[in-house]
């Protein structure tokens, strides 16, 4: 297993390198600790303007994932999210988004048999800043800073353990787009997750530090002669301190997105 200096030394150096995707992906959340889990996701995205700089990108999806110690990934029921996130191409190869979200994610106990903990419910807020380098030969690298404020509730709405959280996400992406009319791609991407936590249960927060590290490798492409696409990936999740998954957790994740295309407003003139 790669030591977390390692994992961070080589997350730095790709960093470097990262591109855009004209593709959406819906990319799976942490889904927590597991040794293998299964993210599946149904987006709409809606152009706003006739020259394709501002879009918006609403999306339903459901995780699940094994216990510590196996690989069936479906197991038990990890996650829904409910995610509505606004896009704006400002500039060439630069966007800005920002997004709230809703997400409810299932607590286990730590040992045999994992029985349920209950329910977690966090409200998300978060914005984002992309820049995109266009290469020859169809390749697209992409670097983008994510800001997040993240805040928990039990339930039944009471305080969580973790009051909330500011985290910070640094992601790289390169991607190849093949020559073909379907618009196929393959996408490699790098993230690393830095946070720091207020509690209720103290009174000081943690240190701002890093989380986790998420690698994924996607296919892409447009299921012809229909406005859907569909991204099928593989994501590993290794997270700190989490020894009992040595590989990291493995992620299987299908993503499907309707496009809805820009449609000129039409004046009602008597």
């Amino acid at each position: 297993m790669l030591s977390t200096t390692k994992t961070l030394i080589l997350f730095v150096l790709f960093s470097f390198l990262s591109f855009e995707n004209t593709h959406a992906q819906l990319s799976p959340p942490g889904l927590g600790k597991a040794r293998s889990a299964f993210w599946s996701a149904f987006g709409i995205k809606q152009k706003l303007d006739s020259l394709g700089k501002k879009e918006t990108m609403t999306y339903f999806g459901l995780g699940q994932k094994s216990d510590p110690d196996n690989y069936n990934a479906f197991d038990d029921q990890a996650i829904l999210v409910l995610n509505h996130e606004r896009y704006h191409n400002f500039k060439l190869n630069q966007q800005y988004s920002y997004a709230v979200s809703y997400r409810r994610q299932n607590n286990y106990e730590s040992q045999s048999p994992y029985r349920s903990e209950g329910v977690e419910q966090e409200f998300r807020v978060y914005g984002r800043y992309s820049y995109t380098l266009d290469l020859a030969n169809q390749w697209k690298w992409k670097n983008t800073i994510r800001q997040e404020f993240r805040k928990f509730y039990t339930a039944d709405f009471r305080p969580a353990d973790e009051n909330f959280q500011f985290r910070t996400r640094l992601k790289t992406q390169l991607v190849y787009h093949f020559p073909s009319k379907n618009k196929q791609a393959l996408a490699l991407s790098a993230e690393g997750l830095f946070a720091i936590s207020k509690y209720n249960t103290n009174e000081k927060e943690s240190k701002f530090g890093y989380k986790e590290t998420r690698l994924g490798l996607y296919y892409l492409f447009q299921i012809p002669k229909t406005p859907l696409s569909m991204d099928i990936g593989y994501v590993n999740n290794r997270i700190k301190g989490y020894r009992a998954a040595k590989s990291g957790v493995h992620y299987l994740a299908v993503d499907l997105i309707w496009t809805i295309p820009y449609r000129h407003k039409l004046e009602c003139r008597i």
